[in-house]
């Protein structure tokens, strides 16, 4: 699930709508962007050396592991890192099939944090916007919601959200995502 998607589903709850429809779809991996080819995406790793917004991304990825492994280890547990895939326009995931127009997103059930490059070349080729913070910020987000997993959190309030009205379900998945910022 990226933000696109999210965004997308806090808006349609925020509209009286039932935003479970819109994280079935992108969870399934449908984009309502249409068919597109899917290209399996690379790990962070092994990115070309040429490619300086690959780097970019590994530097933030790594300085948010960096930050977790402390404080998971100052509260007497261990951080398992999630693995980075970065990707152009679609990829194929445990969690489905993304386009890039869902932007990042974290896949919990292969602990994976997708970036998107193309989602990151957008603003600063139509708009003449680099946004390192912005890009940061999403990273940084998509880790939180892998700290979420990895804590059960996440499933605690899928769980709850079963046992409550729409309303309340639709705030649970607002609390999450502020919880992941």
């Amino acid at each position: 699930m990226g933000i696109v998607g999210i965004l997308l589903a806090i808006a349609v709850a925020l509209l009286g709508g039932d935003p479970f429809v819109v994280l079935q779809q992108f969870s399934e991996g449908n984009s309502p962007f249409g068919p597109q080819p899917v290209q399996v995406g690379r790990p962070g790793p092994q990115v070309p050396a040429d490619d300086k917004l690959a780097d970019f991304v590994s530097v933030v990825l790594a300085d948010t592991e960096d930050t977790w492994t402390k404080e998971f280890r100052e509260q007497g547990g261990t951080h398992r890192a999630p693995k980075l895939v970065i990707f152009d326009g679609v990829v194929a995931s445990a969690c489905g099939r993304a386009a890039g127009a869902m932007g990042p997103f974290h896949c919990p059930s292969e602990e994976k944090v997708y970036i998107d490059l193309a989602f990151y070349r957008q603003p600063r080729q139509q708009m003449g916007a680099p946004g390192d913070f912005a890009q940061a910020y999403v990273i940084a987000h998509e880790i939180g919601h892998h700290v979420q997993h990895q804590l059960g959190i996440d499933s605690k309030v899928q769980k709850l959200q079963r046992q409550v009205s729409q309303v309340q379900a639709n705030q649970l998945s607002v609390r999450l995502e502020l919880q992941a910022d």
